[in-house]
């Protein structure tokens, strides 16, 4: 079994230029994939409508966790790695990975893919585990 750097923690913050898919507006949820794992919310009132899709390499996350544990970080804000938008992400700009009292934290906006706009920003945490003794 592989080393354990935490638990992943992702944060919903906003849509902004989100495509209208109902008569007025749509209500859009995000679906998140991780490997073969997914979690995801359905519509009950009627059939979902494609909003785009956007990806992130996590790989980078995982490199800053594990400097994190090299440097011995664990309190105040520290700026472990930059990563750049390219073909490995659907990254909209620059986005710093910091790690804040030890929480190793990543704000990102993503450009979806496949529709005519939209963009959607989401706060990724990869936070140690915390163990307790019963």
């Amino acid at each position: 079994m592989g080393e354990q750097l935490g638990q992943l923690k992702i944060i919903v913050v906003q849509g902004k230029r989100l495509v209208i898919r109902d008569f007025k507006s749509s209500d859009p949820y995000v679906v998140l994939k991780l490997g073969n794992q997914e979690v995801f919310d359905k519509d009950l009132l009627k059939s979902d409508d494609k909003m785009g899709n956007a990806f992130l390499n996590l790989q980078p996350l995982v490199s800053a966790a594990r400097l994190r544990d090299i440097l011995g970080v664990s309190s105040g804000e520290t700026t472990l790695r930059k990563v750049i938008p390219d073909n490995e992400n659907c990254l909209v700009r620059e986005s710093s990975i910091n790690c804040v009292n030890g929480e190793v934290a990543q704000n990102v906006w993503l450009r979806l893919r496949g529709v005519e706009s939209g963009e959607v920003e989401l706060t990724i945490k990869l936070v140690k585990n915390v163990t307790t003794k019963t």
